[in-house]
């Protein structure tokens, strides 16, 4: 056996896990993981009649005991997890995480309620399994933040595959040497690249259900002992070296009080379905219009943004004035501005293709532009501001100074199952079959894996 001098990342990591138990979560992560569960089921529920979760499907096509939420036929647990994943971030407005920026629900609960739904005999942990993966994943995106889109990559799908692993993994309480190969082993599936950004194709949405199997095959390896690079993180070639061009990092974010304190009590539930750093904004388009300003009578709005998020949600300024479709309207802060400027808000319904070439909203996303404030706290906090010069000479000006529905203005429990209700009636369900699910979400954590009532 080789021995080795210093203890890596991943072992650190590994062994930091495995000391916690499912008895010892504190309330509000427990709570936090619930109603995690809560906006998962609804998001796949509401994803379920969409081409791409049909492609999805028919892409995948792999025969199991698991469950593809809202649809009757089960599936094999890595065919599960991809589906749901994908589902679950199809129409963007799933959870975030301020700082990362990372979506976690998306990734680790498909991941992990088909792991414990495949080996329901071992009786899988899924609240410390989803807890463990939540919470490795927000603390990997605090390690070198920005650094990974900025190189062309997506933070989500390349963290998720590591914390799917993890919280796969510490749901079949793998020892830490298992966990160690685990993730090095999911460090060579990581991926996903950011191109989608150029014409709005479905790639993005597939990221966290990609993330969601690989990490869970990562880990049935590991419990197999298939030996991966324990020094997978912090490595010459190991995964920050690959996907954000450093070695270097805060690897104290992630490993300094893991298990002691927990970031997952502190994401942020989407209001709207698009972009999340997009969203300060339309708060502040929203507060502009609630004045009776006419759509008319504006000159032009110009918007004080951080520069890390202008190559994803501003650039080309021409292409996001004008969107070509649906899916590339939500990543675009000028429409979604304009959008909710003129229709006083902004629901899964403004991003239907059919809606998205609105003669007002076109001409006044065309009045749109931004400006660099250097001074922008991005990633750490999501603000917004809109400077409206109107046709008179007037200027009316709105700031958010965070994200609604984070930290500092959580939504409530009746906030979350309402947004569940109401993607549950998008998704097509009647009234009985969405109450049936809000029960069983309430009560799995309890012990049952039986994910039969999500089907069909």
């Amino acid at each position: 056996m080789t021995v080795h001098q210093q203890e890596s990342v991943a072992e650190t990591l590994a062994r930091k896990i495995s000391a916690i138990a499912e008895k010892n979560l504190p309330t509000k992560t427990k709570t936090k993981c619930e109603e995690l569960l809560i906006d998962v089921i609804g998001l796949c529920v509401t994803a379920r009649n969409e081409n791409y979760i049909k492609s999805a499907l028919a892409g995948w096509g792999e025969e199991g005991p698991c469950t593809v939420i809202g649809h009757s036929a089960p599936a094999s647990a890595a065919a599960a997890a991809f589906v749901n994943g994908t589902a679950a971030h199809g129409e963007d407005f799933d959870d975030t995480f301020e700082g990362g920026p990372v979506h976690a629900g998306a990734v680790i609960v498909p991941a992990v309620l088909a792991i414990c739904e495949q080996q329901q005999a071992e009786r899988p942990s899924a609240l410390l399994g989803i807890a463990v993966g939540v919470e490795v994943l927000c603390r990997l995106s605090l390690v070198v933040p920005k650094a990974i889109h900025r190189a062309g990559f997506h933070p989500t799908a390349v963290l998720g595959t590591m914390a799917a692993a993890a919280g796969v993994g510490a749901a079949l309480r793998l020892k830490p040497e298992q966990m160690v190969n685990a993730l090095g082993i999911a460090g060579s599936m990581a991926g996903g690249i950011i191109e989608y950004l150029a014409e709005g194709a479905w790639t993005k949405r597939l990221h966290p259900g990609w993330a969601a199997q690989s990490g869970l095959r990562a880990a049935l390896l590991g419990r197999a002992n298939f030996v991966g690079p324990r020094t997978v993180f912090e490595g010459t070639h190991g995964l920050f070296h690959g996907f954000a061009h450093t070695q270097e990092g805060d690897y104290a974010a992630l490993l300094g009080d893991f298990g002691e304190r927990w970031v997952t009590e502190t994401l942020a539930f989407k209001p709207y379905p698009c972009g999340t750093m997009i969203h300060p904004y339309i708060d502040c388009a929203r507060r502009l219009a609630a004045k009776g300003i006419a759509a008319e009578d504006i000159q032009e709005m110009v918007c004080e943004t951080a520069e890390g998020i202008v190559h994803r949600l501003w650039e080309p300024l021409a292409d996001k004035q004008r969107p070509p479709n649906g899916y590339a309207a939500k990543f675009s802060m000028p429409y979604c501005i304009a959008a909710a400027f003129i229709r006083g808000s902004i629901g899964l319904d403004a991003f239907a293709d059919d809606r998205i070439d609105d003669p007002r909203v076109l001409a006044l996303a065309a009045k749109v532009r931004y400006k660099i404030d250097p001074n922008n706290p991005y990633p750490a906090n999501y603000t917004g501001h809109i400077r409206a010069l109107l046709r008179d000479g007037t200027i009316v000006e709105e700031r958010q100074p965070y994200l609604r529905g984070g930290a500092r203005e959580p939504l409530s429990r009746r906030d979350i199952e309402e947004k569940f209700m109401a993607n549950a009636r998008h998704g097509g369900w009647p009234l009985d079959r969405a109450k049936a699910a809000l029960d069983l979400a309430h009560t799995l954590y309890q012990g049952s894996n039986d994910l039969s009532v999500l089907r069909g």
